[in-house]
């Protein structure tokens, strides 16, 4: 009777061990094959059509779908109801309340608020447009020029003995 050793047991192919090196090296068998030679006529089985089928727009060269093709059916993006306009003329002003005015005027101690002072205390970008509304109450005697004002806004300034200048 024949009985294998711990040793033996460990590696059961040890005959068959072969070491491996660089230059033995070689993919997997089945793994690499050569590409599809279309178009290089009848002999090569792929000749013919080409595997594009027959006729229609796909089979022919330079064929490029067009964004948003469905086959001909009504694309999504008509498909899909639109509402409203948009009206790209539009002009958007950034609002500037008396109240905030007021708290520059007591903070900074000044009394002309500009687009430059609004700018240097972030409540305006370079290129917003800068509109005075009535919101708030205004103390104090206070220059102020912008873009554009309300009428509360300009009535409210000249009560307090300030001057609403447009830009």
């Amino acid at each position: 009777m024949n009985i294998l050793t711990v040793k033996d047991s460990m590696w059961p192919f040890k005959d068959n061990y072969i070491q491996m090196k660089l230059h033995t090296l070689k993919p997997a068998e089945g793994s690499i094959r050569n590409r599809k030679r279309i178009g290089r006529g009848q002999g090569s089985g792929r000749g013919g059509t080409s595997t594009r089928g027959h006729k229609g727009a796909k089979s022919r060269s330079g064929y490029k779908t067009k964004l948003g093709f469905e086959g001909g059916q009504m694309p999504l993006q008509r498909r899909v109801p639109k509402f409203g306009f948009t009206n790209h003329n539009k002009v958007t002003y950034q609002a500037i309340n008396l109240d905030t005015i007021q708290e520059l005027a007591d903070n900074l101690k000044i009394d002309t608020v500009d687009f430059a002072v609004l700018k240097q205390n972030g409540l305006v970008s370079k290129k917003d447009l800068v509109k005075v509304l009535g919101r708030g109450e205004l103390t104090s005697k206070v220059n102020v020029s912008a873009h554009s004002f309300s009428a509360t806004a300009i009535a409210a300034i000249e009560k307090v003995g300030g001057s609403a200048n447009k830009i």
